[in-house]
């Protein structure tokens, strides 16, 4: 059995008498996209700065291709990309120089001219670093860490900025990267980017992993079978639903109705109870589940949600 591309065994990292990551244990294959998910204050970002070498731990083992990052840094550069949480150039540095000026600094490179047009910047060649958007940011730093196509890639809040379009836009470019046998290690707070993307996620709260699995597993393990969502009107009586056997939980926030049911037999339940007291129902919407559910349910804390 070969070796896991990333160890990170007990890792721990406190800043004075705040404890940033407490313990921190799990391994990534090659060929995985390995998500680490959570709130910002969760230990994420501080646990992939100690991979990329940034930052030096107080405690533990990691391995990344067998290197020690925080000693071998050097060694390990050409075959890692980084894209880091937040990121700034010179303003009038223009796009096309950014990438040539990176492309330079490695044995190879990626085709600049096809990079630029996967990432949606064939057109800002020429435009300064200060004149980007900045979901056009964004992108420009993740084209930075694929140029010298590296073996492992990490990605820290890797869609924050982008519009709805351009998130799924990078969600297949990195499923290509993936494809070509990349090993790519994420962060978010984005539920929906976790349960798109990654075959396995971390849990992170509060400085430890509450639950390591793939999305999947995570949601049945917590959440139940089936998770109904209705859309009623605002204001309208919802009659007790708790009692209905089969019904795990109620939630009603505005306009939605979300009932955590076991069964479809639990769900005909409660759709029949709401008709028969007079509940207009505007949607009707039943699922395995969500991953930001699953998270709520092992966490107990909401996640913020990006505005976009």
């Amino acid at each position: 059995m070969s070796s896991p591309v990333i160890d990170v065994q007990d890792l721990r990292k406190t800043y004075g008498l705040t404890v940033a990551v407490d313990g921190v244990t799990f391994q990534v294959e090659e060929g995985e996209i390995f998500g680490i998910v959570g709130p910002n204050g969760a230990g994420k970002t501080t646990t992939i700065e100690c991979l990329e070498g940034l930052r030096r731990p107080d405690g533990g083992k990691v391995r990344v291709l067998g290197r020690d990052p925080a000693r071998e840094r050097r060694q390990l550069a050409v075959h890692i990309g980084v894209q880091l949480q937040e990121s700034a150039l010179p303003d009038r540095l223009r796009v096309g120089e950014t990438l040539a000026l990176f492309a330079s600094l490695y044995p190879r490179s990626l085709d600049q001219r096809e990079l630029l047009v996967q990432l949606g910047l064939a057109d800002q060649v020429r435009t300064p670093f200060a004149k980007l958007s900045g979901g056009q940011k964004q992108r420009l730093f993740l084209a930075l860490a694929l140029i010298h196509d590296p073996t492992v890639l990490f990605l820290d809040e890797l869609t924050t900025g982008l519009d709805p379009h351009g998130r799924r836009t990078v969600w297949e470019l990195i499923r290509a990267i993936r494809a070509r046998g990349k090993t790519i290690l994420l962060s978010t707070h984005l539920m929906e980017e976790a349960e798109a993307l990654c075959d396995r996620v971390a849990v992170f709260h509060r400085g430890r992993i509450v639950a390591l699995d793939s999305p999947s597993r995570l949601i049945a393990r917590t959440v139940g079978n089936l998770l109904v969502t209705l859309r009623i009107p605002d204001g309208s009586p919802v009659p007790p639903l708790s009692a209905i056997p089969g019904v795990r939980g109620v939630e009603h926030r505005d306009e939605t109705l979300t009932v955590y049911a076991e069964d479809d037999r639990a769900v005909a339940a409660v759709v029949q109870r709401l008709v028969e007291q007079g509940v207009p129902l505007r949607e009707l919407g039943v699922s395995s589940g969500r991953l930001e559910d699953a998270y709520l349910t092992l966490t107990g804390t909401p996640l913020v949600r990006e505005e976009s």
